[in-house]
């Protein structure tokens, strides 16, 4: 090979292996990254499968949009509250053992999307930009890409193991991050049939459709959030804002059909639509709750109604949530996700943002005493950060947390906040000032604070998030870098859910060796049957493995046929460059 031909067939032959190895980075390649990370934490502790503790419950905290600085941030902000400086302040999941950070990058995008990122951190896979509960061989609104490509979520192995499962959170319970944990949707968008493309409707269901009807939705026993115009056909009124009306267009009323289905199979449900109602139902005569609050997200907590007929707040939902989990003798798995933090921090309104991510700890302090931390891990996570920075030159101690830092510019001569954005709707000359630079909050709550960059509404920061844990396994399993997909892996190991579920049963267990690297290219076993007709649609084998009581079978296939030809195909160009063949 000349000099001047090896430059370029060294590009050309990266950039081949790169994209062979990019394409194939569906679900079985994030299944198997997962296990060699568990692998590489677990191998050294000397102990065994059956023998390590394990998770009888799980609560999984997700602060949407919680970076590091909004952490930091809002932690100050709370010891200020209390009459302290701030910086030395902790919140309570700041007293977790176990800390580690998650890389949050889709499969096709640097900086995560709140759905992909929800895929990644509830179903252990990454997954394409603005699709939900689908691999990366799902395409944003290709409704046929879909069918081949959903992935399990927690929800699944939980109720699979027989726990009972819940989600709270206080944005619409049809919305990104939750739909995460039993959709499966080339759009994120798809809340609702009327907004699914006309050439899908008949297709490809709908979000809140597949809560209501299909697995592991059906079976949730408890759903508290907003988000009831998703839910209500577009001649219903809705209970508390009349103006508007619900956004179906097939005419169904989902929350009437919820209710008729629990019935159709004899379990306890009920439904409320405000706090009064919620406060009052009894879990010892309900197994199933739905809870829609508000006709889209809840409010902000800095504006909550907290009057009987207003919203509950993030900590109400999480205490009647486990008043009704906790009867499983055989555990649960609740989500809990403060999903209004990222909307603040898309205004650039630093106060509310900082406020939220103080009503998820809220939260989380109501769910401390009704817990047994001997056999309940407890997980706190974000799906993404944001450009929001923390920033100061020689700032004094107890500096208010909303104001300005105590020395100006040395350009332009003027003040500027501590907290600032690198993009979003805050840019502006001169730069905007918050009002709430005096000790009154209530002055500033809505102060837009400056940005670098002008944008309608600021983008998602792309840093890693920090992972805390606290619970059986959480210091083994939680620890130094991951990909955001390894958490649900860590959860289910710690539980015995999914494929670990033979864990607590004494049955095998492959963490107790070392991780054995990378094997040497072997041919796969032919596949005996690559697909079926379904309903007049080929029907690829890992929808069918669904269904099937092999579900693995079909999947071990299509990962050892493909990391087969990735493999011959990286060593054949590693041998053509070691010789020196010539390119031309």
């Amino acid at each position: 090979m000349s000099e001047m031909q090896r430059p370029t067939f060294v590009l050309l032959a990266s950039i081949l292996i790169f994209g062979v190895s990019w394409a194939a980075q569906d679900r079985d390649f994030w299944y198997e990254e997962a296990r060699a990370a568990l692998r590489r934490r677990l191998s050294g502790d000397g102990s065994t499968g059956s023998a390590r503790p394990v998770a009888r419950n799980v609560i999984l905290f997700v602060g949407d949009g919680m970076g590091l600085a909004t952490i930091t941030a809002s932690r100050i902000l709370r010891g200020q509250r209390d009459g302290r400086p701030g910086e030395e302040t902790r919140l309570a999941w700041e007293n977790f053992p176990a800390v580690a950070l998650a890389r949050t990058y889709n499969s096709d995008a640097q900086i995560g999307e709140s759905s992909a990122c929800a895929t990644a951190l509830l179903c252990g896979v990454k997954a394409n930009f603005e699709t939900v509960g689908l691999d990366s061989g799902g395409r944003f609104e290709n409704c046929f890409s879909s069918f081949s490509s959903r992935v399990p979520s927690l929800f699944d192995w939980a109720q699979q193991a027989g726990k009972a499962t819940g989600l709270v959170t206080n944005t619409r319970v049809t919305h990104a991050t939750p739909a995460a944990l039993f959709a499966h949707s080339p759009s994120r968008y798809w809340e609702d049939d009327g907004k699914v493309t006309p050439s899908a409707r008949s297709t490809c269901k709908d979000i809140a459709r597949q809560l209501v009807e299909d697995e592991p939705g059906r079976n949730i026993n408890v759903v508290l959030g907003g988000g009831r115009r998703h839910w209500l056909p577009k001649v219903t009124r809705d209970p508390e804002a009349p103006g508007d009306e619900g956004r179906r267009l097939d005419g169904r009323n989902l929350i009437a059909d919820w209710l008729r289905e629990k019935k159709r199979r004899s379990v306890r449900a009920e439904y409320v639509w405000n706090r009064d109602q919620m406060e009052h139902v009894d879990p010892h005569r309900v197994d199933y709750l739905l809870g829609l609050f508000a006709y889209s997200h809840l409010d902000f907590e800095a504006d909550r109604d907290t009057s009987p007929n207003g919203d509950p707040s993030l900590a109400d939902m999480t205490r009647v949530a486990l008043s009704i989990l906790a009867k499983n003798p055989k555990g649960f798995l609740l989500f809990v996700e403060g999903g209004r933090i990222d909307h603040a921090h898309h205004y650039n309104n630093a106060y509310r943002a900082l406020v939220e991510t103080l009503a998820l700890e809220a939260a989380l302090l109501a769910a401390l005493p009704l817990v047994d931390l001997a056999d309940t891990l407890l997980v706190l996570t974000a799906d993404h950060s944001h450009v929001m920075t923390l920033g100061g030159l020689a700032t004094p101690r107890g500096n208010p947390i909303l104001g300005v830092d105590s020395k100006m510019s040395d350009v332009d001569g003027l003040p500027y906040s501590t907290l600032l954005y690198g993009n979003g709707p805050g840019f502006s000359q001169p730069r905007p000032i918050p009002s709430n630079s005096s000790s009154s909050e209530m002055a500033g709550r809505n102060s837009v604070h400056g940005a670098a960059v002008p944008r309608q509404w600021a983008t998602h920061g792309g840093e890693d998030v920090p992972i805390y844990a606290q619970g059986p396994l959480a210091s083994h399993l939680f620890s130094g870098s991951v990909d955001q997909s390894y958490i649900p892996h860590a959860i289910a190991y710690a539980a015995c859910l999914g494929e670990h579920n033979q864990r607590c049963n004494g049955g095998p267990d492959n963490y107790s060796a070392s991780d054995p690297g990378p094997a040497a290219c072997s041919a796969p076993a032919p596949e005996s049957n690559p697909g079926v007709v379904r309903d007049g649609v080929v029907v690829a084998s890992s929808v069918m493995a669904d269904d099937s009581a092999t579900p693995n079978a079909a999947a071990a296939s299509r990962y050892s046929t493909r990391n087969y030809a990735v493999c011959k195909m990286v060593l054949l160009l590693t041998t053509v460059f070691s010789y020196g063949f010539e390119v031309t």
